[in-house]
């Protein structure tokens, strides 16, 4: 017996008793409801979503803040930065894709969740009491628990849909995530609201309801439950468990392991994964910028006045507005697909190529890499807050159409084995996004939106030439089928 799948083994016994607890209520609810098959997978896809809506309240809170609230720190022992905090985050998190369709093969999605959550908890917990190497150390940690947290997302709403719902799932799980931006950031509107310096007592207490919040979203994966069609799978799976010591089980779940990882490394080189790759690599830059970037160029404009530091939190509120409609929308738009997914992704990009457009035109070129004091020049026109959170919007409505039609698409192309398509999905997006942390640090903000216009013209043809030729991918049964 490996190490590994010894320890994987324990630590799914371990919380065996809390899993059965927390499941007694749900399953006397199924019982009573008589949920059917289709009712039990969308009730898996609405806890999927909620739990994540969670834990990434807190999370994507905390991103949006990161760096204003660093640069207001009066420790001067801390020397970290928030773009570089995410630059690592993100740099880890694609080179843990290549084992993370692995880990959820031997651990399962469930546990995989689990575990990745109390990571992602850790480190929001950090910013209570920063310090410079517990800061770094665990951008490592939660890099890694992000790539086993969305290969097993994947994972989880592939297996709850089919081909007739994947769309519909991709939009509802999408909104609720996106929801997150909507409470979190309205809170810190409020709290810092006419502040100019966030003080400790203020950071402090940000910092502990949202590691609170990110671990009620880890608590809750243990609501979703395995579609009937598993039941005889789960079955298995659960004698498997309690004979942890079969030499022959654990043989299995190492096979396992091992076909996942070589199903990973073979799908990076085919045909429509590497024309997705470039639709993906742009959702990691605007997904840089609209998370870290934006936020922290509102909060640097001084002639927004008092108001600067709390204009953060509104516009991730309108970021989160244009998440959860374009999610929402699109889910019930998927329910009749006739037109496909490329009107979708053609809206975005328009919306997206307008935002740009309007910040060129409206936030100073330094104001991405402006020092504690912020910036006293402006663009085009006087700094508009309105304009600013408009555009804040915008960012929101055309991320949500790029993402919910590749969680669509992948799901479609790939529902057989959906651990390695989402692990590579994840793979080029998270790459891409710590490139741009890192370049965000230097470049203006000129050329951070140049260099995702280009991306993103040439991701949305890549889009297009996939989508022209998903049917008959999927009709020939798909040459990865066969890897």
């Amino acid at each position: 017996m490996s190490v590994f799948s010894f320890l994987c083994q324990n630590l799914k016994g371990s919380f065996k008793r809390k899993i059965e607890l927390l499941r007694t209520e749900e399953e006397n609810f199924l019982r009573k409801n008589k949920m059917s098959p289709k009712s039990k997978k969308l009730f898996n896809i609405i806890m999927l979503g909620v739990a994540f809506m969670f834990m990434f309240t807190a999370f994507q809170t905390c991103g949006n803040v990161a760096q204003t609230v660093i640069t207001n720190l009066n420790n001067t022992n801390f020397h970290g930065s928030g773009y570089t905090s995410m630059a690592i985050i993100y740099g880890v998190f694609s080179a843990s894709n290549l084992i993370s369709p692995s880990v959820v093969a031997v651990v399962g999605p469930q546990l995989s969740m689990f575990v990745s959550g109390l990571f992602y908890s850790i480190y929001i917990a950090v910013f209570i009491q920063p310090f410079t190497w517990s800061f770094y150390t665990a951008s490592v940690f939660i890099g890694i628990a992000a790539a086993v947290l969305w290969t097993a997302q994947g994972n989880c709403l592939t297996i709850n849909s089919d081909e007739n719902t994947i769309g519909r799932n991709s939009g509802i799980f999408w909104a609720l995530l996106q929801s997150s931006l909507f409470f979190g950031n309205l809170y810190i509107y409020f709290a810092w609201r006419g502040k100019t310096h966030i003080s400790e007592s203020d950071r402090r207490t940000v910092f502990i309801a949202l590691t609170v919040l990110s671990l009620v979203g880890t608590f809750l994966f243990f609501l979703i439950r395995k579609p009937e069609e598993s039941n005889t799978l789960e079955e298995e799976v659960s004698a498997t468990d309690e004979s942890i010591v079969d030499n022959s089980s654990v043989q299995s779940k190492a096979t396992r392991a091992v076909d996942a990882f070589k199903n990973s490394i073979k799908l990076y080189f085919t045909k429509e994964i590497l024309l997705l790759s470039v639709t993906t690599a742009y959702t990691g830059l605007e997904l840089t910028f609209f998370s870290g970037v934006y936020g922290t160029c509102i909060g640097a404009v001084n002639r927004f006045g008092t108001e600067e530091k709390s204009l953060i939190g509104l516009s991730g509120i309108f970021i989160g507005i244009g998440e959860i409609l374009g999610g929402g929308f699109f889910g019930l738009v998927n329910k009749d697909n006739r037109f496909g997914r490329n009107p979708v992704v053609m809206l975005g990009i328009v919306v997206h190529f307008v935002a740009f457009y309007l910040i060129f035109y409206n936030i100073p070129n330094d104001a991405p890499i402006a020092s504690f004091e912020g910036t006293d020049n402006s663009a085009y026109m006087n700094p508009s807050k309105e304009l600013a959170i408009f555009c804040s919007f915008l960012l929101g409505l055309g991320d949500s159409c790029f993402n919910t039609q590749l969680l669509s698409i992948l799901g479609f192309l790939y529902s057989e084995d959906s651990a390695p398509a989402f692990a590579v999905f994840k793979f080029v997006q998270s790459i891409c996004a710590a490139i741009a942390f890192f370049y965000s640090n230097y470049l203006l903000l000129q050329w951070q939106l140049l260099i995702m216009a280009v991306v993103g013209f040439f991701g949305t043809i890549s889009f297009f030439t996939v989508e022209w030729e998903a049917a008959a991918f999927v009709a020939r049964g798909s040459d990865y089928r066969s890897i």
